[in-house]
């Protein structure tokens, strides 16, 4: 707790990643239609859309790490776009050791798809729905399956004889090899107990068994959702309607549409915010008949299909839904409900479900948790321990020792 919080974009090469990345962060980045346009990863900030708390307690917009227009909150939140993976990564093909070392940081991913099946699992372009998307999913979620698998099998036989004989616990051994994936000790014994692997006997687990541990891992430590973009081409909602029967979580995306709404919107040619559900052109006469018949295909193909170009939606889905994100929002003073320099409600921080007060203080400054006294609900006028669990929208001033108390 108290670390930023990281959702990873994922998926095969050519199906848009770098398009939706970029919508969601107006950072440039290659764009291409062939296979490895991203090499580096990419780590960008996009924008919570929340509801602010300023309405609600009656004071004045004065934000200061973030946007709150007409009593909408615009969080600022890391992502980051990572090289595409493809059968075989786990082995080494294609960039597969970088892409998995990139998203190992990942707290949730967002899998971008390829709904109008244009992509064949290399990446490579095919005739518009030839190709079954369904099949990406799980090619990308048994790669990350199989790297994780090689990683608890590296001397696993040595391991398990060795905690047998000296008595040791596997589940901490599994957490510290896992350490690096985010993977905490707690995590282990949750699937370890639903599993209801032997503990005290490693040696007789199964390759199956252990495999079965790192599926029900990667669930719980990396939770996901599917983007299926390009949602506005033909051959995509039959396989958007396909996704959907797997079970998984599916956004329709349309992230060329999300970005060309962006840009537009930045040059002041039309009026929109992410999540926005339609637009507004400004000036028609400042359009070119281009720039016309594109607004005109975004608003017949996509606002007026699936109610939004999907992007913010997926963004909001992966922090607030897959990772129970709460957003809190600090304060010096609580009853202005401002800081030192009053300005009101200044700050709001995006953190984990189940983070306290005292990981606030954390994520606040380091000195504050160092010297944590207490908490105080604004609302309530209540202290609040350091171990008191937080709530969406609390308003919370940090008590401590230090000079930033």
């Amino acid at each position: 707790m108290g670390r930023v919080v990281l959702v990873g974009v994922v998926g095969k090469p050519n199906v848009g990643k770098s398009t939706f990345f970029a919508a969601a962060t107006l950072k440039d980045v290659p764009i291409a239609d062939y296979p490895f346009t991203t090499i580096q990863p990419n780590i960008g900030v996009a924008h919570l859309k929340t509801k602010c708390v300023c309405r609600e307690m009656g004071v004045t917009d004065n934000p200061r790490n973030s946007a709150c227009l007409n009593g909408t909150r615009l969080i600022p939140v890391k992502i980051v776009d990572v090289a595409g993976l493809v059968e075989g990564a786990s082995r080494g093909k294609g960039l597969g050791n970088q892409f998995l070392d990139d998203v190992r940081q990942a707290d949730a991913l967002i899998q971008v798809v390829d709904a109008s099946g244009s992509t064949d699992l290399e990446g490579r372009k095919v005739p518009m729905g030839t190709h079954d998307p369904v099949g990406d999913i799980a090619m990308v979620e048994h790669e990350f399956d199989l790297w994780m698998f090689g990683i608890i099998k590296k001397d696993w036989e040595k391991a398990a004889r060795s905690l047998e004989q000296t008595g040791g616990k596997v589940v901490e051994h599994l957490a510290d090899r896992l350490s690096g994936l985010s993977v905490t000790f707690g995590d282990v014994e949750q699937v370890v107990l639903r599993l209801h692997l032997r503990t005290e006997k490693p040696t007789a687990w199964t390759d199956e068994q252990i495999m079965q541990f790192v599926v029900e891992t990667r669930k719980i430590t990396k939770p996901s959702l599917v983007a299926a973009n390009k949602a506005d081409l033909p051959s995509s909602p039959a396989n958007i309607e396909a996704l959907r029967r797997t079970g998984r979580r599916i956004v329709p995306c349309a992230s060329e549409a999300e970005l060309l709404l962006r840009k537009a919107a930045e040059h002041g040619l039309v009026e929109y915010a992410p999540g926005d559900s339609n637009f507004g052109v400004k000036d028609p006469q400042k359009l070119s008949l281009a720039q016309t018949n594109a607004l005109r295909m975004v608003e017949e193909k996509v606002m007026k299909v699936y109610g939004g170009t999907g992007v913010q939606d997926a963004i909001n889905q992966a922090f607030f839904d897959l990772l129970s994100a709460i957003v809190v929002f600090p304060v010096e003073d609580e009853a202005r409900l401002s800081d030192k320099d009053g300005r009101v409600l200044p700050d709001a921080f995006v953190m984990r479900g189940g983070s306290t007060a005292i990981d606030l203080a954390r994520t606040v400054h380091s000195e504050l948790a160092d010297t944590f006294i207490y908490a105080i609900d604004a609302r309530t006028g209540k202290r609040l321990g350091s171990d008191h669990v937080l709530k969406n929208r609390d308003i919370v001033k940090i008590v401590s020792s230090g000079k930033r108390g």
